[in-house]
Order: C-alpha cells, then sequence, then structure tokens
C-alpha cells in the first residue's frame, strides 16, 4: 500500500518527504478523508457539489471503470474532457490505478489530436460528448486506441462514463507505484511546433503543492478557489487540482470558455476567495463594463500566469478590487510555478523571486552566468521537474541539461533581487545593436488609456534592419487613426529608449492566441 507523504523537522525547517512507495492520487484523496474532511465539499461544478467522500468515491469507481476495460499499469489513456467532476474523478482514478492519465487541451485541431494520440499510443480516450464529432472521423484509423467512453451521453463510439461508473465498486486499492513511476503527462502547446508529451511525475504535484500553494501562496483550508485557467493546463492543474486537494480547500470549477461575463458571474455567486487567471482576462475583467463594484466579491488573494502581467493590469485590477495580483512564472516542464510575486511583498512590473525549494540562473550567450541588471536565458532547478518529452530525445536533451531545466525565456534581476521578465528567448530582437524586449514596449503601450492590448514583433525596415512592430488592439469606443499612432509612439518614448519605440503600429481587432492565452507572436511576423 502506497504511504502519503510526511513532513521531516530539519535543521533548517520542515522539509517534506515523499516515500519511495507512493502514489499521488492516494495521497491527495486519503489525507483530507484522514484530516476528517470526508463531508466538507471539495468541488462545486456546473452540474452540483461534492464532498471529499463522494470525490473520493468517484475516484475508485473511475479506477475501476478503467481496470475493466482492461487497462493496465503505465498505460496511457488520454482526457478530453471539460472542467467538471468528471475530469478530477478520472484523472485521479486513473492515477490511483497505475493507468497514466494524457490531460488533453479540449481547444485544439483534428490534426493535434490524431497526433497526440498516436504519439502517446493512448489505449483509451475518454471524452465529453459534445468534442466527440471533433476527433470521430480519426478513430478507425488508430492503431493502439482500443477504447472510447464518451461522457454526457450513450453513443455508437463508445459505452457512456457516468453509466460505467455507476456499476463499478466504490471501493479501490491503490496501485504500488513509486514516486519516480511516471504518474501523467502534459502536451505542450505546440503553438511553435510539434506538441510534445511532457511526463511528470508522482511526486510532482504534492511538491508544487506544498512549494507554492502553501508556503507562497498562503492557500488555506477555508478558501474557495476558482481558476479561470482550464485543467488540461499546467496552471489550471495546479490551481484546481493538486493544490486545493493538497491543502483540504474546495473548488469552483466552470465548464465554459473563461469571458469576463462568465467569470464575473462565478466571483460574484460563490465569493471565492482565491481567483487564479492569465494576463489578457484580467486585462478584459477591467475593461468590461459591467465588472461588479469591489465589496460585491469575496477575494483575497489573486494569480496571474502564462505570459507576464504588465504592471498597469495588475495595479489598476489591484485598485479596483483591493487584493494584489501575484505575478509568477511557470512552465509545462517544470509544473507550476517557481518564480513568485508573494502576498505583501507585490511589486508590480516583476515575476518576483524563487519560490522555496527552487534555485534560478541567467545564463548568458557565453554559456556563463550574466552580472546583475543584465538579460540571460531563464534556466530553473527544483523537485518537480519533469522525467523528459515522450519519444522525443533530442528536444528531451536540450530543455533538460542534467538537474537544470531551460524555460526559454529571458529575464534579467533588479538591485532587490526581483526577476524581470525580458521576453521569450526566440521573441527577443536587437535593435540598433542591443536587445529589446517585446514584453517592455507591451508593458508600455498597454499603459496608454486608449489600449487594451497588443503584441511587438521584429520586422525589417527599407534598409533590411530589424524595428519593433506593434499590433494594438484598442479599448471599447476606440477607434484607430494616424494620430492615435503618433500618439502611441510618442507614450512609448516617454518611458523608453529611444531604439525601443515601434516604428510601425497596426490596428487590429483581436491577437493570435493559444487556447491558454498565450500570445503567438510567431503568426505576426509571417
Amino acid at each position: 500500500m502506497p504511504t502519503l507523504s510526511s513532513f521531516l523537522e530539519t535543521d533548517h525547517g520542515l522539509k517534506l518527504v515523499v516515500p519511495r512507495d507512493y502514489n499521488a492520487a492516494f495521497d491527495l484523496i486519503e489525507r483530507n478523508l484522514v484530516a476528517g474532511r470526508a463531508d466538507k465539499l471539495a468541488y462545486i461544478d456546473d452540474r452540483g457539489s461534492y464532498t471529499y467522500g463522494e470525490l473520493a468515491a468517484r475516484v475508485n469507481q473511475a479506477a475501476n471503470a478503467l481496470t475493466a476495460l482492461g487497462l493496465r499499469a503505465e498505460e496511457r489513456v488520454m482526457l478530453l474532457l471539460y472542467d467538471g467532476i468528471d475530469f478530477p474523478a478520472v484523472f485521479l482514478g486513473a492515477i490511483k490505478a497505475g493507468i497514466v492519465p494524457i490531460a488533453a487541451n479540449t481547444l485544439l485541431t483534428p490534426r493535434d489530436y490524431e497526433f497526440m494520440l498516436r504519439d502517446s499510443r493512448a489505449r483509451a480516450l475518454v471524452i465529453a460528448a459534445p468534442l466527440l464529432p471533433t476527433v470521430a472521423p480519426l478513430l478507425a484509423a488508430l492503431p493502439h486506441l482500443q477504447h472510447v467512453v464518451v461522457a454526457g451521453e450513450e453513443t455508437a463510439a463508445g459505452p457512456e462514463l457516468g453509466r460505467l461508473m455507476a456499476g463499478a465498486s466504490t471501493l479501490f486499492e491503490a496501485a504500488a507505484t513509486t514516486a519516480d513511476d511516471a504518474c501523467f503527462w502534459l502536451y505542450s502547446s505546440g503553438s511553435t511546433g510539434t506538441p510534445k508529451g511532457t511526463v511528470h511525475l508522482h511526486a510532482s504535484m504534492i511538491q508544487t503543492a506544498e512549494l507554492y500553494a502553501r508556503q507562497t501562496l498562503g492557500l488555506r483550508e477555508d478558501d474557495l478557489v476558482f481558476s479561470a485557467a482550464k485543467l488540461f493546463f499546467a496552471y489550471g492543474l495546479g490551481n484546481a487540482l493538486s493544490f486545493p486537494l493538497a491543502i483540504g480547500a474546495t473548488t469552483v470549477l466552470m465548464a465554459e470558455r473563461p469571458t469576463p461575463e462568465a467569470v464575473f458571474r462565478r466571483l460574484s455567486e460563490y465569493k471565492p476567495t482565491v481567483f487564479c487567471g492569465v494576463p489578457t482576462l484580467y486585462a478584459a475583467m477591467l475593461a468590461y463594463p459591467e465588472k461588479p463594484l469591489r465589496e460585491q466579491l469575496a477575494l483575497r488573494v489573486c494569480t496571474s500566469a502564462g505570459e507576464a502581467l504588465p504592471a498597469d493590469v495588475g495595479r489598476r485590477f489591484a485598485e479596483r478590487y483591493g487584493v494584489d495580483v501575484l505575478d509568477g512564472i511557470g512552465s509545462t516542464e517544470m509544473l507550476h510555478i517557481f518564480l513568485s510575486n508573494r502576498p505583501g511583498e507585490v511589486r508590480y512590473g516583476t515575476t518576483g523571486k524563487p519560490v522555496p525549494g527552487y534555485r534560478v540562473r541567467l545564463i548568458g550567450d557565453d554559456g556563463h552566468e550574466v552580472a546583475a541588471g543584465e538579460l540571460g536565458e531563464l534556466q530553473i532547478a527544483g523537485p518537480t521537474s519533469a522525467q523528459m518529452y515522450w519519444n522525443n530525445r533530442e528536444r528531451s536533451r536540450e530543455t533538460f541539461v542534467g538537474e537544470w531545466t531551460r524555460a526559454g525565456d529571458k529575464y534579467s534581476v533588479d538591485p532587490d533581487g526581483y526577476f524581470v521578465y525580458g521576453g521569450r528567448s526566440d521573441d527577443m530582437m536587437k535593435v540598433s545593436g542591443q536587445y529589446v524586449s517585446p514584453f517592455e514596449v507591451e508593458a508600455a503601450l498597454c499603459s496608454h488609456d486608449a489600449v487594451l492590448e497588443s503584441a511587438v514583433v521584429g520586422a525589417e525596415d527599407d534598409d533590411g534592419l530589424t524595428k519593433p512592430k506593434a499590433f494594438v488592439v484598442l479599448q471599447a469606443g476606440q477607434s484607430g487613426h494616424q494620430a492615435l499612432a503618433d500618439g502611441l509612439r510618442a507614450h512609448v518614448k516617454s518611458q523608453l529608449a529611444p531604439h525601443k519605440y515601434p516604428r510601425w503600429i497596426e490596428f487590429v481587432t483581436e491577437l493570435p492566441k493559444t487556447a491558454t492565452g498565450k500570445i503567438q507572436r510567431f503568426k505576426l511576423r509571417q
């Protein structure tokens, strides 16, 4: 029987101990039952609410249903599910059985799904009924896929999830997995190429929960958590699954896309105390004409990740709702946030300082650490680094270098030790022989009252030299014209060095983004 993680008192304080015989799902569920939380609400979704005891039963039913299909330890099952109780039940049920779930983005194309199902050799697919038409034409051509389970309705494609679980026992003995066994996969967004299957271990979820959620965010048992970032996203998986379950909090799940209207409706109705969003959503919420008043919400802390949070957006949200937004950076490869601002120590315009348990360094083009204040490539060492990219040795060796993981981001450190985002390494541009961070220019543009959001890329002038070009989405009621473009250029010049201002400004109605809200600058360069 796997055992629970625990704390060991050392000369340096408490240290999390994850035993060798360890099953992540067993730990996340059993710790709440042992603590007497069986009758406490674990989840509230669009259909109802569920206690920790009911969640435990559903996890066991899902484990029994999957093993009854013939799935064995270490085989893969892909999950294409919306945020609702079925996701944590099946995700944790698979893990408890030693089966490896793959949490897949629900907003991708048939081509993406075909690649991921072939690449992973998943033997089963658990899919929400509305998504079935997207993948149905692919199913017959997938040699490894043997079972399709549909959540929501009976179809010819396969049995209905609810029926399978209803007929399964609510008891299940956890598989004899170890802390270093493969636990689950997350595919990278594939925004610049083929998605990469990122393999995470059983020990990783509880590590992120203890190091970030408890020690940095300050998540408490009495918190009600709402994450606009979805469960298929590494950021959302921590926010809405591993973090609240590790600490015994309650979580609100929302199946629909996180529009400002939908998000504010949950914030007003359920009164969550912790909200987790992304920068583009915070900007859209501030621009939403029917946003609620501060006293209509119950927020005590907010988080932001996915992209760097513009300082102006963070400050304006804090002023409006009286709660700081803790900007941080994580990655699919590191599972969650490893660099973050902290409650009471927020410095907008920075990504904060390293999370306990993680070390961070900045490496220059010469392979050595850069001097203070200089831009360098961000690299991280910590306990939650992925094991590898599945079936991709070359990219694995490029990204996972000994104990260090390369983030692909450029950063500098200010005199007080706060890390300042420079941009993605492949988005950086050299202007007049000096590096220019797209994010820095974008932040300056977004501090103008007329701008909702922007993206900056490098473009060549008539002499073939690279200069910044800005794509700008305006606030509602604003219209793009030459005078405004001139005003925006002057606005940037007033805040940044002269060579950084955008030589061209193109007004657009929207920016290309991944399903997780990241701006796809490579599309703007094409």
